[in-house]
C-alpha cells in the first residue's frame, strides 16, 4: 500500500534527508587512496549518531554496516571491509539516517583520488545524469514507468546496462515501502504519482553487461564480467508542482 505523507511526517523526513545528505558529504570528504570502507563506515556512524539519529541500514535484515560500500564491480550492498581503496577505484556509498522514526536514503559514487579512466568517469557521470532525466517525471500525474523509461533510455543510449531485479522504492516510516521504482521498463506501467508520496529514485548501472551474481555473503551484487558500476540516489517528495529532493536540501551543492 502506498502511503501519502502528512505535513508532520514530511517535516521529519526533511530532517532525516538533510542528515543523510550531510553524512554522505562527510564520507565523501574522507574518500582517498589508502582508506578502507570500514573506516568510511565509522565516519558515517559517528556523524549520524552526533545528530541524534540512528543509521537506517545497520541491522536491517542483518546488514552489518551503517553504509553499503560497493567498490568497483560490486553494484550494491557491499559490506564495509578492511581493503584499502586505490586511486581510480569507484566506491558507491549508500546510506540512510532515521530521525524520529522516519528515514532518508541516498547514494553517491565517488572516484577515489578524483580521477580514473575515461570510461569510468563517463559511467559515474551518466548514472547521475540518468537520475535527473528521471526526475523530470517525478511529478503528480506521471506514472512510475515514466521514471523507469527515462533511466533506461539514457543509460543504454550511452552504452551501459541497468541492473535488473533491484529497484528504487517508497520511503517513510519504513526504509522500503511501496511503490517499487524500477530503473527499466516492465510490463506494468505502475501507479500514477500523487502529492505526498515519497520515493527513492536510484539508478544502479553496470559498466558492461547487466548479468550479475550475489556474493556468498548473500548481500553484495557483483557484475559477472568484472566491469565497474555506479549508483546514484535521492529521496524525492512528490508535490503539486516541482519535486523536492529531501536528500539534496536547498542551498546544498550536489556532492557526487
Amino acid at each position: 500500500m502506498v502511503k501519502i505523507k502528512s505535513k508532520s511526517e514530511i517535516d521529519k523526513m526533511r530532517i532525516a534527508g538533510r542528515y543523510t545528505y550531510e553524512t554522505l558529504k562527510a564520507v565523501g570528504e574522507a574518500v582517498r587512496p589508502g582508506v578502507t570502507t570500514r573506516q568510511l563506515d565509522k565516519v558515517a556512524e559517528h556523524y549520524i549518531h552526533s545528530k541524534g539519529c540512528t543509521g537506517s541500514f545497520k541491522g536491517y535484515g542483518g546488514f552489518p554496516g551503517t553504509i553499503c560500500a560497493s567498490v568497483n564491480d560490486t553494484v550494491i550492498h557491499g559490506f564495509p571491509d578492511d581493503f584499502p581503496l586505490k586511486e581510480g577505484d569507484v566506491v558507491s556509498v549508500d546510506v540512510g539516517a532515521c530521525f524520529e522514526g522516519y528515514h532518508g536514503d541516498a547514494c553517491r559514487t565517488f572516484i577515489v583520488g578524483g580521477k580514473s579512466d575515461e570510461k569510468t568517469e563517463k559511467l559515474v557521470r551518466v548514472t547521475r545524469e540518468s537520475f535527473y532525466k528521471a526526475l523530470k517525471f517525478a511529478r503528480s500525474g506521471y506514472r512510475i514507468s515514466d521514471i523507469s523509461k527515462a533511466v533506461q533510455d539514457h543509460v543504454e543510449a550511452n552504452g551501459f546496462s541497468v541492473l535488473r531485479n533491484y529497484c528504487g522504492h517508497g520511503v517513510g516510516s519504513d526504509l522500503h515501502e511501496d511503490p517499487e521504482v524500477p530503473n527499466y521498463v516492465t510490463r506494468s506501467r505502475g501507479i500514477r504519482l500523487r502529492p505526498g508520496m515519497v520515493i527513492a529514485i536510484e539508478p544502479m548501472v553496470c559498466g558492461g553487461k547487466k548479468d550479475i551474481y550475489v556474493d556468498d555473503n548473500e548481500w553484495a551484487v557483483i557484475t559477472c564480467d568484472g566491469e565497474k558500476s555506479a549508483h546514484y540516489e535521492n529521496t524525492v517528495l512528490i508535490t503539486p508542482g516541482d519535486p523536492v529532493l529531501l536528500t539534496l536540501p536547498d542551498g546544498c551543492p550536489d556532492i557526487g
